[in-house]
């Protein structure tokens, strides 16, 4: 009877102990990285009244009579659920999104862990935890912004204030695309000498600028021509005056052009027709001319100039053995065929020796004639920079020397680079088409006093699928090297156009210009201005020169049992001997979390839970009560037996 009460006063006693766990939990509903608890029962002693008996061949067994005599708490939990994040937007407030803890540590070097990342900078720019002052832990970059694999764990502290040297640009990178098919390189007269070209239009095809130096030797084509046998005529004699008879003129009179690839008859002519007329009924036909010249003979003309063997006039009887004298016979030839096949071919020949804005001539080449196709006569000159160029006489072509300009297809780009004093200075790299496919000449210019020393011309050619082929200097330079003339030292820097045979660079496609000086790695002076903290707690400070460089990075701790940590007050826990030994690392890395900036971790507690739990211990609370004041109306039964 007796131990019934001292079952209902272990109930009564360890459920307030829950009472107290779940209380602490709501309490600290709002606590930044607070981790609830939960408290666990057992039982408490035993008592056996008999023990179990074995079975036998007469009889079954038996169990054992025991009795309890309460419970005791067997634990109290920290539950490491994760918690919500509360997004803040200050830099130095970090949430842990996995396991881990911060690493803080007080003056005395004793090491604490928290999950609450309220942080913050103090007046000697360590990142602490300003609540209670313990430095936050990590590992320090060193001037170049890389954290060694030996550098140690220590406070956290950032050089605010601090200036950053300047550093010289020793490299410019350029990449992105130079229009293989560009041009701009239009054409213009300079001087036609005695050549007779009056006409220069159009574009260079090949884009190239420059001054084309073309000789032009050779003669003009002329036309077959030939004149008639009689003489002194005035052109108003009638053909029957001549003795041309009517039985001649019917037997016919045929006029055939280039060895009779076009063959015509004369029509409209009578024995009453004059000279002038005969004249003007061969001026009908297309391709011939006549005329009578000063000598009263009949000129007749090819009017298309050429070697006489092609192009040339036959005029003719018609038919057999005529029946009467025929205009040919009388006006012309009195054999009675009339040829003229006097005409030559054009002679002429051109070259262009063509000499770039600012270079070497190239050697010289062979351009192409033009032909009239209506007089056979040489009219211009083809394939001047590779074509597009309009190259024409509205008279006619003769032999000299004409000189053409054709202007530059450029495509330029510019960066600031950096001196060793950090002073700015613009550089300037303008590429120049080349008459070679795919190959374009670049020259470096800075804008202001600077003294180039070497290193500022040279070539990049590209592959036919558009690949860097080659980026070279002129004379043997192997980079861009200047005197700032400021004082500064003399730069030397190296121009990256990408990778020979690869894309990561400088290309040539048939596509738009694009090309640009894309990075160069110096600046000026700058003083840190900001930070900012990456999901790896890697803490970078930008600088007002527009550097990012690493500064620090932060440590986080892991146990074999987070369980076994012991709760210090103010948020923090330490090391137990059941928790084990903290294993440091990075996040990301050796410690599977992400850390968040500009975000806290909220408490994990969960009200929902903790009300239920709640109900429970005051239930659990009242029927121990119960047990209590049952057993000591029982008890007092008990004494009244004696009355």
């Amino acid at each position: 009877m007796i131990s019934s009460l001292f079952s209902g006063v272990s109930g009564l006693r360890n459920h307030q102990v829950r009472m107290d766990v779940l209380g602490n939990n709501i309490a600290n509903i709002n606590t930044i990285g607070f981790k609830s608890s939960r408290a666990t029962f057992q039982e408490a002693l035993i008592q056996t009244i008999r023990g179990a008996g074995r079975p036998s061949d007469i009889s079954g067994g038996t169990n054992a009579v025991q009795l309890g005599l309460g419970m005791n708490v067997a634990g109290v939990d920290n539950l490491f659920s994760q918690g919500g994040l509360e997004t803040t937007g200050k830099i130095t407030d970090l949430a842990i999104q996995g396991n881990g803890f911060f690493v803080l540590t007080d003056g005395a070097g004793a090491e604490y862990y928290s999950r609450a990342g309220a942080f913050g900078f103090d007046a000697n720019s360590y990142m602490v935890n300003p609540a209670n002052g313990y430095f936050v832990m990590g590992k320090m970059a060193d001037d170049n912004g890389n954290i060694p694999a030996t550098a140690t764990v220590g406070q956290i502290r950032l050089p605010f204030g601090q200036q950053d040297p300047a550093r010289e640009t020793d490299q410019i990178d350029l990449a992105n695309n130079l229009n293989s098919v560009a041009t701009d390189s239009t054409a213009s007269l300079l001087s036609a000498g005695a050549t007779g070209i009056d006409t220069v239009t159009g574009v260079a095809r090949d884009g190239a600028g420059g001054t084309h130096e073309i000789t032009i030797t050779g003669s003009q084509a002329t036309f077959s021509t030939n004149t008639g046998s009689a003489t002194g005529l005035t052109g108003n004699e009638t053909l029957a005056s001549l003795g041309v008879t009517a039985a001649g003129i019917a037997d016919g009179t045929t006029v055939s052009l280039d060895n009779g690839t076009v063959s015509v008859n004369l029509t409209g002519i009578t024995v009453d027709s004059t000279v002038n007329d005969v004249v003007s009924a061969i001026n009908t036909l297309e391709g011939v001319t006549a005329e009578l010249n000063g000598s009263g003979e009949i000129e007749v003309t090819r009017t298309f100039a050429g070697d006489g063997t092609t192009k040339n006039v036959e005029i003719e009887f018609g038919g057999g053995a005529p029946a009467g004298e025929t205009i040919v016979e009388a006006l012309l030839d009195a054999s009675g065929t009339f040829t003229a096949n006097s005409g030559t071919n054009h002679t002429f020949a051109a070259t262009d020796t063509f000499t770039p804005t600012d270079g070497i001539a190239y050697p010289p080449l062979s351009l192409g004639i033009e032909v009239s196709d209506v007089n056979g006569l040489a009219t211009g000159i083809t394939g001047v920079g590779g074509g597009g160029v309009n190259v024409q006489s509205t008279t006619q072509l003769a032999a000299g020397v004409l000189n053409i300009e054709t202007e530059l297809t450029q495509h330029a780009t510019s960066i600031t680079v950096f001196d060793s004093q950090g002073g700015k200075h613009t550089a300037v790299c303008t590429f120049t088409k080349t008459k070679i496919p795919n190959q374009w000449n670049w020259e470096m210019s800075l804008t202001g006093e600077e003294i180039i020393r070497s290193g500022s011309t040279g070539t990049v050619e590209f592959n036919p699928d558009g690949s860097l082929l080659s980026f070279d200097y002129d004379g043997g330079a192997q980079a861009f090297s200047f005197d700032p003339n400021n004082g500064a030292d003399t730069l030397t820097v190296d121009i990256n156009a990408g990778t020979t045979g690869e894309f990561n660079g400088l290309t040539g496609f048939a596509s738009n210009f694009t090309a640009t000086a894309v990075n160069q790695n110096g600046y000026g002076m700058g003083i840190l201005d900001k930070i900012t903290i990456d999901n790896a707690g890697l803490i970078y400070g930008i600088f007002t020169n527009g550097v990012s460089r690493a500064l620090a990075q932060l440590t986080l701790a892991q146990f074999n049992n987070e369980g076994g940590l012991m709760k210090e007050g103010e948020s923090l826990f330490v090391a137990s001997a059941n928790s084990g030994e903290a294993v440091q690392g990075v996040a990301g890395e050796t410690i599977s979390a992400s850390i968040s900036s500009g975000a806290l971790e909220a408490s994990n507690v969960d009200l929902a839970s903790e009300f239920t739990g709640m109900i429970t211990a005051q239930r659990g609370f009242q029927a121990n009560a119960r047990v209590i004041t049952t057993s000591d109306s029982m008890l007092d039964e008990l004494v009244n037996l004696k009355r």
